[in-house]
């Protein structure tokens, strides 16, 4: 008896070893498949800004900035194009950001569970995973069919149904990770509820929602589908929101598959100025962010 207590005494450190060498591996071998994988995500972020930069810089002239799109060998460069994108884009956000933040606010704070709420985030969800050249379909058989012509308001709208569910869910999502003790707070201080939800919810979540708008610029900054259904395109010099408008992604598709060699130099270039725009808003606002927090 008193062996087999010895026998399985001395056995125990052995069996806590093998089990402390396996657990070792297993850590470094998930810690190796961590580092892999960023290391893959690394590289082909950088072959793509890599490429584009190769390709793209050669293209980067004034005259890109101060003539708009011509026949090729025309000289011609984007300044129409680049001016309608920003124009769609920044008036898409106008549109989607309110209500996608007041979407979100509901669901978060005043919906919850309820039929509503669940009805809306289902139909919220849905947009978020529509294909855009469905959107684009829909806003040109509710904007452009009705009217007869193609317009930048109707490619705005098509860019905003885009851009308003992405807010919506990061919206709810970043409000719902505010702590319940922060809004028991201000209402024992004797604050109303959209008193507390506006100065004290959003402002702790300010930093996930400014997030989910960048997202939805992102997304919608390179959208070429809904564009064509909607604002078509105009190789002309054009402010006038209520004709066809010309547009970055548009003019990248039109160039990008030509047989003319300024075309798809200019192509490059389109989307190098589309990209190195969305890295420029991110690094903006995250450092305003993080200049707002210190």
């Amino acid at each position: 008896m008193t062996r087999q207590v010895f026998s399985q005494a001395a056995g125990r450190p052995q069996r806590s070893g093998v089990l402390a060498l396996h657990r070792k591996m297993i850590d470094k071998l998930a810690t190796g498949m961590s580092w892999l994988a960023m290391l893959i995500v690394v590289f082909v972020l950088g072959s793509i800004l890599w490429t584009l930069l190769k390709n793209g810089l050669p293209g980067l002239t004034l005259s890109l900035f101060t003539h708009s799109m011509g026949a090729p060998g025309a000289g011609g460069g984007l300044a129409n194009a680049i001016v309608g994108s920003l124009l769609q884009t920044g008036l898409s956000i106008l549109l989607g950001a309110p209500a996608g933040l007041l979407t979100g606010i509901f669901l978060a704070e005043y919906g919850a569970d309820s039929k509503l709420a669940r009805t809306v985030r289902f139909v919220s969800d849905m947009l978020l995973s529509a294909p855009s050249i469905l959107i684009g379909l829909f806003i040109y058989m509710l904007l452009v069919e009705p009217f007869g012509h193609f317009s930048g308001f109707s490619g705005a709208a098509a860019l905003a149904l885009m851009a308003m569910p992405i807010i919506v869910r990061t919206t709810e999502d970043m409000l719902r990770l505010v702590p319940v003790s922060m809004r028991e707070a201000g209402i024992a201080l004797g604050a109303a509820k959209w008193r507390v939800i506006m100065f004290i919810c959003v402002r702790a979540a300010r930093g996930g929602i400014m997030t989910g708008v960048l997202l939805a610029i992102a997304r919608v900054a390179g959208e070429t589908a809904p564009l064509l259904f909607t604002s078509l395109g105009n190789s002309e010099w054009s402010l006038d929101m209520r004709r066809p408008m010309a547009s970055l992604p548009v003019a990248i598709y039109q160039y990008a598959g030509s047989a003319y060699q300024d075309w798809m130099q200019q192509a490059w270039t389109g989307a190098l100025l589309v990209t190195m725009g969305v890295l420029i808003i991110n690094i903006v606002v995250r450092v305003g962010i993080r200049g707002g927090r210190t």
